[in-house]
């Protein structure tokens, strides 16, 4: 047991740097706008830290269960660290009421064009075409499509005074695909999200597999203290974040990229080893489930908080924002329905992915 905790050593990282920031803010919301950022720069990466170690104990409890609960217990961690991320940062004044909205079409950005993309690219340009169920890239993506549309798309239509009860019937219909996804998952069509690799191939090794049987009660003591942690963080780089880019200019979604990069950050690692192990239904899960899961999860939990405080909240997509998503879904839905990647396939959308940075650059 000693020697497990020693291996914890990396989160005195971002509690020590919590303690300083928490012990000096008010000096450094004094010092200017450039010490604040580099402030909160310092407390991103520590909750990146923090991220990684969460999702490092859920990797290890997701090789205990394997797929497809593994990758579910993953992309569930992310999303949590996101919702927490999310929540305090409405909470603070001068939050802006699209953050929540920036943020969700980010991580679906980052996802499937960034993570998806990437994945392919080197999987492909490494391995060829890479094999994988095609059956959970059908279903990922017409639920994603689905799922955005209801919550993201249709809202640009709905009176401002009838918001609420569109908003309460979108978090039924949320939490009701969800609760028949999640059947589906673990249930009958399980098979939908797996993929059985030649017995001529080495088994996936993970950077984790010597600790398969490891504590499970170590594992989740972790991952609860790593959430507080990045709750603890995520409050005062808010704050720093907020003061060091007021009136300078700069995007109003760069905060909702930020949050998106932080929670992603985890399962960029795990889909590159598992892409250049030729794993590629692993990558699928990864992306798309954690894409699903950002619009399905994130969606009624940020509602609600919404209706109960009142606070100003906006859902419906900008008209660029509903045409990169549109262009990635058809683009995913095209290059997920034949049951293999390629370099080709995952180049398209690394390059959408790059479209999207540029468009986040200059404001749109």
């Amino acid at each position: 047991m000693f020697d497990q905790l020693k291996q914890e050593r990396l989160l005195l990282v971002p509690i020590v740097a919590g303690a300083i920031v928490f012990a000096t803010e008010h000096q450094l919301l004094e010092a200017g706008k450039l010490v604040s950022l580099m402030a909160a720069a310092a407390l991103v990466a520590a909750i990146v830290v923090a991220s990684m170690r969460v999702a490092h104990h859920a990797e290890v409890l997701a090789v205990k269960v394997g797929d497809p609960y593994g990758t579910m217990i993953l992309t569930l961690s992310a999303v949590l660290v996101e919702v927490i991320i999310l929540a305090i940062m409405m909470s603070n004044e001068g939050s802006s009421p699209t953050l929540v909205r920036d943020t969700i079409y980010s991580a679906v950005m980052l996802d499937i064009n960034g993570i998806l993309g990437l994945a392919a690219l080197l999987g492909g340009i490494r391995h060829g075409e890479q094999p994988y169920n095609d059956d959970s890239g059908k279903t990922y993506g017409v639920m994603i499509l689905t799922a955005m549309g209801i919550s993201m798309v249709v809202p640009e239509f709905v009176p401002h005074d009838k918001w609420p009860y569109y908003s309460v019937f979108t978090i039924g219909a949320m939490i009701a695909l969800y609760a028949l996804f999640l059947r589906m998952q673990v249930g009958q069509h399980s098979y939908f999200f797996s993929y059985t690799y030649p017995r001529t191939e080495k088994p996936l090794a993970t950077d984790h597999a010597e600790e398969e049987n490891g504590s499970t009660t170590l594992a989740i003591a972790v991952i609860l203290a790593g959430v507080v942690i990045i709750g603890f963080l995520a409050e005062m780089m808010s704050v720093l974040l907020n003061h060091g880019i007021e009136g300078t200019g700069a995007p109003i979604a760069m905060m909702a990229v930020i949050v998106a990069a932080i929670s992603a950050a985890p399962e960029i690692m795990t889909a590159l080893r598992a892409a250049l192990r030729n794993r590629m239904q692993a990558v699928v899960n990864i992306a798309m489930g954690a894409s699903l899961s950002t619009v399905i999860l994130t969606v009624p939990v940020m509602e609600a908080i919404a209706l109960w405080t009142g606070q100003p909240f906006v859902m419906a997509m900008t008209p660029v924002q509903t045409v990169m998503i549109a262009i990635t879904l058809i683009a995913a839905a095209i290059n997920l329905n034949d049951g293999e990647t390629n370099a080709i396939e995952g180049m398209t959308h690394f390059i959408l992915f790059a479209t999207f940075i540029m468009l986040t650059a200059i404001g749109l």
